[in-house]
């Protein structure tokens, strides 16, 4: 079975999938000879699909490069936990599981429980990455998680800012966090799932399942682009276009870092 779901990638999802994979993996040097490369599931379809790419383009030995499968267990319930090792399992995945307290810290947090949870897992992965001499650390983000950030920032934000392919820590040395999925979009994933009759758990967050609550803002952006969308089928790629064709001398101002700029300097 699990053969049959990797040929598929390259079979029946060969140009929506396979393809727009090795390209961002090309294009943004995702992957290069020598990386050992951290390979975070979190049992959705996005990070099973991650880790299904990598393992076959590690398997066709294009690029020398060493991988680290790792489930971050931030306090799953055993159903959810065991969902995800039995796909972990029947997709041919060698992954670890290292169990935290994260979902418990988190739920003590009473204003930002979800701002608190992200910060956790994000150092709990690069401190693991570095433990496990690994240089980069792969996430699962889309194409769609890239265009809903971009309009997140200029609505909710007041910024001009993207979720970018591949990104240096700033503190932990050594250690670069990469999007190989950066160019794949959600529906061609949801319809890879589809097709080969998987499950993959949803959210698992405890916070959500308590107060039904979850990622409003991503969810009214998503809905936006649908709406966008029925009008001008191009509006997602014009949106990506739109962080990539920057033209400084249209912008009021602008900032590189600390560093801070007015269009009336140059007027």
């Amino acid at each position: 079975m699990s053969d049959s779901i990797s040929d598929s990638i390259v079979k029946q999802f060969g140009k929506c999938i396979w393809t727009k994979f090795r390209r961002g993996v090309r294009d943004y040097r995702l992957i290069e000879p020598g990386d050992r490369i951290a390979v975070c599931i979190s049992g959705g379809k996005d990070s099973m699909l991650m880790a299904q790419c990598i393992a076959r383009l590690k398997r066709n030995n294009e690029i020398p490069f060493d991988v680290e499968y790792i489930i971050m267990n931030p306090g799953y319930t055993p159903e959810n936990l065991q969902k995800i090792l039995d796909n972990a399992k029947l997709l041919n995945i060698p992954a670890k599981v290292y169990n935290t307290k994260i979902f418990e810290s988190a739920e003590k947090e009473q204003k930002h429980p979800c701002f608190l949870c992200a910060r956790l897992r994000r150092g709990w992965l690069y401190k693991t990455a570095q433990e496990l001499e690994c240089n980069k650390i792969a996430l699962g983000h889309h194409f769609d998680d890239v265009i809903e950030t971009i309009l997140m920032g200029m609505l909710y934000g007041s910024q001009m800012q993207t979720m970018m392919p591949r990104l240096k820590s700033e503190n932990y040395e050594g250690v670069e966090l990469i999007r190989p999925l950066y160019l794949v979009r959600e529906a061609d994933i949801i319809a890879w799932r589809d097709f080969n009759h998987l499950e993959f758990i949803r959210c698992a967050c405890r916070v959500t399942e308590k107060t039904g609550e979850g990622n409003s803002k991503r969810a009214e952006i998503k809905a936006l682009i649908a709406e966008l969308k029925k009008t001008n089928p191009a509006v997602e790629m014009n949106i990506f276009r739109s962080a990539e064709n920057v033209n400084l001398r249209t912008l009021i101002s602008y900032h590189n870092g600390d560093e801070y700029h007015s269009f009336l300097d140059e007027f």
